[in-house]
Formats: structure tokens, sequence, C-alpha cells
């Protein structure tokens, strides 16, 4: 009888210390889950805070740029002090459309955070003042500086239209430019050339005794030259003549020391009036 009750007791005590075992890992489980919970609820935080922080720092830095564009346009007027007051104007702009959104996110990150806080939400609703009475501002300043110089307040438009005009601005100036320059070429370039007869014949210059009778001649053959440039062709022969028609007056064809003719264009405009086209037959 007393080996039973010892064995008995045995038993209970095993059980006791299993029951023990299993108390102390639900125990466990629950403590790791409250604190699962609390981390989650300081990550939140943390982010918050943090977006709340970039906000700040985001109006710091545009109440740094205003003052700068004020202390360009009390400055006296010139490229440098416009270039200062465009360059910050870009970057407020730019700043003041990163902070709203930051308070928009800030909002939602409240809302679907478990962490309810008044004094936090109080928080975000000043960080919303500041941002909107600096947008105010912003637009006082653009206001003020559009009375003084209306050049100044083109050059300070909002980044975003300036971004998406400038390209088109760019790529038009540039095909302006391709036409201009190709106006000026056409307006002002001529085309010569010296050969003898068996030459300009060969490269259907000269056909039937007539010069550049059907256009259908060698065009590469002709030097092109800028009228306002050329002044004298030397022909480098003993004997020339002109088969082109050119205003008399506008030219002089004679022999320079070595006895070969030379051609002096005197009066350039008259000269190429008729023809851009100088053809010149030597022996």
């Amino acid at each position: 009888m007393k080996k039973i009750m010892i064995m008995a007791a045995g038993v209970i005590m095993m059980a006791a210390c299993q029951n023990t075992g299993k108390s102390n890992d639900q125990l466990q489980q629950q403590i790791d889950s409250l604190q699962a919970i609390v981390d989650n609820k300081d990550g939140e935080l943390n982010d918050i805070v943090m977006t709340m922080t970039e906000v700040q720092a985001g109006i710091r830095r545009i109440a740094e740029a205003e003052g700068r564009v004020t202390v360009a346009d009390g400055s006296p007027e010139g490229a440098s002090s416009k270039e200062i007051i465009r360059d910050n104007m870009e970057y407020i702009n730019e700043a003041m459309l990163k902070n709203r959104e930051l308070v928009a996110q800030l909002r939602e990150k409240l809302n679907a955070s478990r962490f309810k806080s008044e004094k936090l939400k109080s928080l975000v609703d000043g960080l919303q003042s500041q941002v909107e009475a600096q947008d105010l501002r912003i637009q006082e300043l653009l206001a003020s500086l559009a009375e003084k110089d209306s050049t100044i307040l083109r050059q300070v438009v909002r980044i975003d239209s300036l971004s998406k005009n400038m390209a088109t601005l760019e790529e038009a100036h540039k095909e302006q430019n391709g036409t201009l320059m190709r106006q000026e070429r056409e307006l002002y370039s001529a085309w010569f050339v010296y050969g003898t007869k068996a030459e300009l014949k060969e490269q259907g210059i000269l056909k039937d005794g007539e010069v550049l009778k059907d256009g259908q001649f060698n065009k590469d053959y002709f030097t092109e030259a800028d009228i306002r440039q050329l002044k004298e062709i030397k022909t480098y022969s003993k004997s020339a003549r002109l088969l082109t028609t050119h205003p008399e007056g506008s030219y002089s064809l004679a022999k320079d020391g070595n006895g070969q003719y030379e051609l002096q264009i005197i009066n350039p405009t008259r000269f190429w009036s008729v023809s851009k086209y100088l053809v010149m037959q030597v022996k």
C-alpha cells in the first residue's frame, strides 16, 4: 500500500510539471503577441514621425528659398538677379508640391493606423496649416513680382507649365534657326565655274553654243560661294570671257601682273541679280 501511494504521488507531480510547462508556453505566446503589437505600433509611429520631420524640413527649405528670392528682387535689375529668382521659384514650386503630397500621406497613415491620438492629429493639422500659409505667401510673392516686372513673371511661372513647354520651345527655336540658316544660305549663295569649251560641253554646261540651256548639267562641277565674301576669281588663263549674263559695270575682267585674266566683282548685288550662276570660258 505504501508503494502504491508513492507511485501515485509521483504521477501527480509529473502531471503538475507538465501543466506548468504548458502554462508557461501559453504565457510566453501572449507576451510575444503583445510585443508584436507594440512593435507594430512603434513602426507606425516612427513612419508617421519621419514623414512629419520631412514636411518640417521642406517648410524650412522653402522659407530659405523665399528669402533668397526677396533679396534678389531687391537687387539692381540684371540677368544674375533674374536667374536667382527663376531658379529659386522653380525649387519652391517643386518643394511645395512634395510637401502637399507628404501631408496627404500623413492623413492616410493616421486614418489607417491603430494608434489613435488627438495630439498627433492636431500636429498634422498644424503642419497642413503651415503648408497652406506658405503656399499663400508664394502666391503673394508671385503677384508682387508680376507687378514689378512682367519679364520676371514669365521666368518664374510654375515649373510644371515651364517643363511642358520647354521642349516644344527649344524644338521650335532649332527649327526656326535652321530655316533662317537655309534661307540665308539660299539668299547669299552663288555658283561659278570656268573651263575650256570642251570641258564645259563635257559637263553639259554648254550645249549647241548655249550656256545652261535646259538645266541638265553637272551642278557638282560648280564651286559654291558666299556672294558677300566672293570679290575676285582668278582664271589662271590668258584668255577668258563670261558666258552668263551679268550687268555691265558690276564687274571687271582684266589681266593681272602675270597676263592672266581675273574677274573683279565690283557690285555683288547687281552682279548676281540676273543669275546666281557664273560661267566663264577659258583657253
